[in-house]
């Protein structure tokens, strides 16, 4: 069995593959503060409660945006699995063609779902993944990746609204019924989830006629399944893409 990891600004998220399949999968909160034996203790309850033994893991890898918790996990799984993990770099084989000023700045997230998103549509594509932050990727025929955009996430932009506003009180995310609100909380509703979709509509518009062409638009991520069925534009919504094409990048290296 496989391991893979992404380890994200928010969760962390571990999955066994075995023959392409994934076969468990589980997320666990990111800390900054947590040390090595703290991870490596908590990756081995969490095999335990799906039944799973070290020695049934025959490799790992890894990809990371944040690097203050990489070398916990990285680390931590060394040990369990006695074996260093794959770590994911842009000078890898995905099969992507990375068109940036800076293609060594380029987020892993977003090479390992370009990596998925390519074996299953045909390019031109839009792949949005809505996190912490929202990341829109355009790869174009040939596979190559355009670049695109780093958009502030739905939960961030709640969180701000609800800090920096005196009179905005907290509240729990929930499809409004309206986009007119009556009310504060049924607008502060609205503007956030309708906000986002009006959003996405609108950038994928903008990139599309900036190509000059129609593109297949792909949805992943926390937030996506609440986000998308209230677009205009037609998206496939995506859920596992990053374990996915962890396991495409570590068949190819």
């Amino acid at each position: 069995m496989l391991l893979a990891i992404d380890i994200g600004n928010s969760n962390i998220v571990f999955g066994g593959v075995r023959n392409d399949k994934i076969i468990f999968q589980f997320r666990i909160a990111t800390d900054y503060i947590k040390t090595q034996d703290q991870y490596e203790l908590e990756i081995k309850n969490l095999l335990h409660m799906y039944d799973i033994k070290s020695n049934e893991i025959f490799d790992c890898i890894i990809s990371s945006v944040v690097p203050p918790v990489f070398n916990s996990i990285h680390n931590a799984v060394k040990n369990i699995i006695k074996k260093n993990p794959m770590i994911v770099k842009s000078d890898m084989q995905t099969k992507i063609n990375i068109c940036t000023d800076n293609p060594t700045a380029v987020g892993s997230d977003l090479i390992v779902t370009a990596a998925a998103t390519i074996t299953e549509y045909e390019p031109p594509l839009i792949i949005i993944d809505m996190g912490t932050a929202t990341t829109i990727t355009v790869v174009d025929e040939g596979n190559l990746f355009l670049g695109g955009a780093i958009i502030p996430g739905v939960q961030i932009s709640m969180e701000a609204l609800i800090n920096r506003a005196a009179q905005l009180p907290a509240i729990q995310l929930k499809k409004p019924t309206k986009v007119i609100g009556k009310n504060t909380i049924e607008r502060m509703c609205s503007g956030i989830i309708y906000g986002a979709a009006s959003m996405l509509d609108g950038m994928i518009e903008r990139m599309e006629k900036e190509l000059g062409k129609e593109m297949i638009a792909i949805a992943t991520g926390g937030m996506a399944e609440y986000i998308v069925p209230i677009c205009n534009h037609k998206m496939h919504l995506e859920k596992d893409l990053l374990l996915k094409g962890l396991n495409i990048i570590y068949k190819l290296n």
